[in-house]
C-alpha cells in the first residue's frame, strides 16, 4: 500500500462521528426533552421492549407520561436549579423493572438516560474484599511514591468495581502510550509495562477522554438501538451523545475489545491542568455493569488521582532541580575564578559538568578552542553539529533521537545518540554539548508498531481494523539515548543563565577598565597640552607687537599667520575642555556646585558677552524674565548652556533674524527657553541632536560635536532636562529646566 492511501485510511479512521453515533447501547434507554416542558421530542428506539411503549407513542408527549407527576417535578427541578450531580438520585419503576435516571444537558437540549438499578451489586473482587469511597481516599493519599500511588489506585478500584482487568495507561510525548500498573485476576494476561502505538487510541477519541471523564461499555457484543427520528427536531443535526452514558461507541473499537479478550470496560481520564496524561482502564471477559454510584466514585478516584499525580510530579521535578544545584554552584565559582573566559572555567571541570547531566562525554567550545572529554564524536564532526545547532536558533536544544532531526549524527550514534547543548550570543563559536551513547533497549509492544491496524471493506470505502495479534513485539531501538529529564533540562539552562551573567560581567569589567584608561589618557593629554598652548598663545601676543598688519606686505602676512595661530591654539583650548567635560558625564563624574543665583543678572551677563557677536549678522537679541527669579545653580556651568545655546542660535540664524531668550517659572522649576528664527533643523536629525559627536556641518566647519551633548549633561547634573523642537525654514527651540531648589552637589 502507498503511504498516500495509508494516510487517507487514518484520515477516514480520525473522521468517524464518535460524538454523534445517532445511537445508544441495549442496556438502557435515551429521551431528549425541550425546555421548559419538557416535551419528548427523541426517543431511542428500545423503549418499545425496556418500557413497552413505542416512540411513536412517547414523541411529542410530556415527559409525566411517562414515568408520572412525581418524578417528571423531579427532573424539572433538577433542570430549573442545574443539580444534576448533587440532586437525590431518580429511581423510577418501569414495565416492572426499576432503573435509575441520570440527566445532563449539552446544546440546549435535555438528556434523559435510564439505566437498569443495580441494588444487590456485589464485586467480584479477586481479593474478596469490597472498599468505600472514604478509606480508598485516605489509602491514596498515604502513599510516598507516584509507583504506590499507582499501584494502589488499580487496586482499590479493582476491589471496588471488580473488574478483571484494572490498569493505569500513560500517553508518551510521541503519541504511544505505555502501561505503568496493573491489577489483574490470574486468567488475564499481564500488560503490565506494555507499549500501545498512538493509533490504538485516535486524536479524536482522546479528546472526547479529555472532555468526558468516565465512559462504560458493559457489553460489546451488541446491537447499537437508533434514535428515533435520528436527528433532533429543533436543528436537523444529529444528536451530540459527548456526554450521554449510553452513548454508542465505535463499532472498531468494540472489535479491539474483543480482541484484547474482554466484553466489558470502563475508562477514567486523568488529568494534568486541561490535557490528557493518561487513562485508568478496565475490562472484564464477561459482560459487567458497574452501578452509577460506584461510577461515580471511581471518577472521583479519577480526579483525586489527576490531582496527586501533578503534585507529585511537580515535588518529583523540584528533587530533579534541588540535585543539580551544588554542581551548578560549583560550576559558576569555576567560571568566575577563570582568568580568560567562562568557557576556559568549564573546561576546569570536566568530570563536574558530565555529571550534571549523566552525560557519556561532553565538548566545550570557545572560537577556536576544543575542548572533549569522555566519549565524544571527532572534533569535525562536534564543529559541524555545533553550526547545525546555531542555526536551529535554540538556546538549549536537547534530543534523545539526535539521528531524527539531524541524519549525520547517524555516523556517531554510538557514543552520541543524544545530545544536550546550550551556547551564548556571542560573536564568536561557543557552547557546551553533552553527549549520550546508543542504549539499544527492547520495548515491548502489544501489536506491531509499524503496522498497527488492519483494513477491511465498507460502505464507505477502505477503513481501518482493528488489530487481531496482540502478540509482544519486541523492537530494537536504534540511534536512542536515555531520555534527558527535566533536571537535565533545568541544568543545562541554569548553567546557561550563570554562563551569561558571568560571561555579560566580564564584558562590563572590561569596558569600566576602558572608559577608565580612556579617561585617564584624556585627562594626562589635555593637561600635558594644556602648558605647551598657553605658552604658544603668550608667544603669539609677543610675536604680535613685533609684526604690524599696516606694515609691508611680508609684516602683514607674518601678523596675518600669528591670527590664525592665536585662533587655533583658541579652539584647542575649548576642545580639550570639552573633551575633559565629556569625559566625566560619561564616566558619572561631572560634578557642579550649586549657589544662588539672580536669573536676570546671569542674562545681562550673557547679553554682555554675545550681543556683539549678533549685532554683527544685524540680528534681534531680547531677552526676558519674570522678576524676582532665583535659582541655585553653578554659575560657570549654566553660564556655558546659555552661552552655547545662544552662540548656535547666532551662528545658524541668517543676517537680519532674531532671537529670544526667556525664563518664566513652572511650578518647583524654572523653564529656559532659546528660541531663533533660523533653517531649523530636519525631523530626522533633530532626536540625535544631543548625541555625542553630532552637528549641524552645514555653515558649521569648526564644530565639534560636543557642546549640545555636555549641554545635556550640565543640565541634568542639575537635575533638569532639556528638549529641541525645530521646523525647518521656520527656526528652532532649545528648552531647558532648572530645579528652584538644588539640595546638594549632583553626580
Amino acid at each position: 500500500m502507498k503511504p498516500q492511501d495509508f494516510e487517507q485510511l487514518l484520515a477516514n479512521c480520525a473522521d468517524e462521528p464518535i460524538r454523534f453515533p445517532g445511537a445508544i447501547q441495549p442496556h438502557g434507554v435515551l429521551l431528549t426533552l425541550s425546555e421548559p416542558d419538557l416535551k419528548i421530542i427523541q426517543v431511542s428506539a428500545n423503549v418499545a421492549t425496556l418500557f413497552n411503549r413505542t416512540p411513536e407513542a412517547l414523541l411529542g408527549q410530556p415527559l409525566h407520561s411517562l414515568i408520572g407527576p412525581e418524578h417528571a417535578q423531579a427532573v424539572q427541578a433538577m433542570a430549573e436549579l442545574n443539580t444534576f450531580i448533587d440532586a437525590p438520585p431518580l429511581h423510577v419503576t418501569l414495565n416492572g423493572a426499576e432503573f435509575e435516571g441520570l440527566l445532563h444537558r449539552h446544546q440546549n437540549v435535555l438528556v434523559l438516560e435510564f439505566e437498569p438499578h443495580l441494588k444487590d451489586f456485589q464485586p467480584r473482587a479477586p481479593n474478596g474484599r469490597t472498599s468505600d469511597l472514604g478509606k480508598m481516599l485516605r489509602r491514596l493519599q498515604s502513599a510516598k511514591t507516584l509507583a504506590a500511588l499507582y499501584d494502589i489506585s488499580v487496586t482499590e478500584i479493582q476491589a471496588m468495581t471488580g473488574y478483571d482487568r484494572v490498569l493505569i495507561y500513560r500517553f508518551e510525548e510521541e503519541g504511544h502510550g505505555q502501561v505503568i500498573a496493573e491489577a489483574s485476576a490470574p486468567s488475564m494476561e499481564l500488560f503490565n509495562g506494555l507499549f500501545f502505538p498512538a493509533s490504538d487510541i485516535p486524536e479524536q477519541a482522546r479528546e472526547l477522554y479529555r472532555t468526558n471523564w468516565l465512559r462504560i461499555i458493559p457489553n460489546a457484543d451488541y446491537t447499537p438501538v437508533p434514535l428515533v427520528p435520528k436527528l433532533r427536531p429543533d436543528t436537523g443535526e444529529p444528536l451530540d451523545l459527548s456526554f450521554a452514558t449510553l452513548r454508542s461507541v465505535s463499532p472498531i473499537h468494540c472489535q479491539y475489545m474483543q480482541n484484547m479478550g474482554v466484553l466489558s470496560s470502563m475508562s477514567i481520564s486523568l488529568m494534568k491542568g486541561d490535557k490528557l496524561w493518561g487513562l485508568i482502564s478496565c475490562g472484564n471477559r464477561t459482560p459487567l455493569l458497574v452501578p452509577n454510584e460506584l461510577r461515580t466514585a471511581c471518577q472521583t478516584i479519577g480526579q483525586v488521582l489527576s490531582l496527586q499525580i501533578s503534585a507529585m510530579e511537580a515535588l518529583d521535578l523540584s528533587h530533579q532541580r534541588e540535585e543539580k544545584v551544588e554542581a551548578l554552584a560549583q560550576l559558576d565559582k569555576a567560571m568566575k575564578a577563570s582568568d580568560h573566559n567562562v568557557f576556559d572555567g568549564l573546561a576546569k571541570q570536566p568530570r563536574l559538568l558530565m555529571d550534571l547531566t549523566l552525560a557519556g562525554g561532553v565538548a566545550i567550545i570557545e572560537d577556536k578552542q576544543l575542548h572533549r572529554y569522555g566519549n565524544c564524536p571527532e572534533p569535525a564532526q562536534i564543529r559541524a553539529l555545533h553550526k547545525w545547532l546555531q542555526a536551529s536558533g535554540e538556546p538549549v536544544f536537547a534530543s534523545h533521537n539526535l539521528a531524527s532531526v539531524y541524519p549525520p549524527a547517524a555516523e556517531f550514534q554510538q557514543v552520541a545518540s543524544g545530545v544536550l547543548a546550550m551556547g551564548l550570543p556571542k560573536p564568536v563559536d561557543n557552547g557546551v554539548l553533552w553527549f549520550r551513547p546508543e542504549v539499544k533497549e527492547n520495548i515491548n509492544w502489544s501489536g506491531d508498531p509499524k503496522k498497527p491496524l488492519d483494513l477491511e471493506n465498507s460502505d464507505a470505502g477502505m477503513r481501518l481494523r482493528p488489530r487481531t495479534s496482540f502478540e509482544i513485539w519486541k523492537v530494537e531501538m536504534a540511534g536512542i539515548s536515555t531520555k534527558w529529564s527535566h533536571g537535565d533540562l533545568f541544568a543545562a539552562n541554569d548553567l546557561r543563565r550563570s554562563a551569561l551573567e558571568n560571561d555579560l560581567a566580564r564584558q562590563v569589567e572590561r569596558e569600566q577598565q576602558a572608559v577608565r584608561a580612556r579617561d585617564d589618557l584624556v585627562a594626562v593629554v589635555s593637561h600635558d597640552l594644556r602648558n605647551p598652548m598657553t605658552v604658544i598663545s603668550m608667544l603669539c601676543g609677543m610675536m604680535q607687537k613685533a609684526f604690524s598688519s599696516e606694515g609691508p606686505h611680508t609684516s602683514r602676512r607674518i601678523s596675518s599667520a600669528i591670527d590664525t595661530m592665536q585662533q587655533a591654539a583658541g579652539r584647542m583650548n575649548v576642545l580639550l575642555e570639552d573633551l575633559l567635560d565629556t569625559s566625566k558625564i560619561e564616566a558619572g563624574r561631572y560634578v557642579v556646585k550649586p549657589v544662588a543665583l539672580d536669573v536676570n543678572q546671569m542674562f545681562e551677563e550673557a547679553y554682555s558677552l554675545l550681543a556683539p557677536l549678533a549685532m554683527e549678522k544685524g540680528i534681534d537679541l531680547s531677552f526676558n524674565a519674570e522678576p524676582g527669579l532665583q535659582i541655585k545653580g553653578d554659575p560657570e556651568r549654566l553660564f556655558q548652556v546659555l552661552s552655547n545655546l545662544i552662540g548656535n542660535a547666532i551662528k545658524f540664524t541668517p543676517r537680519q533674524g532674531n532671537i529670544g531668550i526667556s525664563a518664566m517659572s513652572n511650578g518647583e522649576e524654572i523653564v529656559f527657553s532659546v528660541r531663533d528664527s533660523g533653517e531649523g533643523i530636519a525631523p530626522e536629525l533633530l532626536p540625535y541632536v544631543f548625541d555625542r559627536y553630532w552637528t549641524q556641518t552645514e555653515n558649521n566647519p569648526t564644530g565639534s560635536g560636543l557642546g549640545l551633548y555636555i549641554t545635556q549633561g550640565i543640565v541634568q547634573a542639575h537635575g533638569g532636562k532639556i528638549v529641541a523642537e525645530s521646523e525647518v525654514g521656520r527656526g528652532s527651540e532649545f528648552r531647558f529646566t532648572v530645579p528652584k531648589v538644588m539640595q546638594d552637589a549632583h553626580t
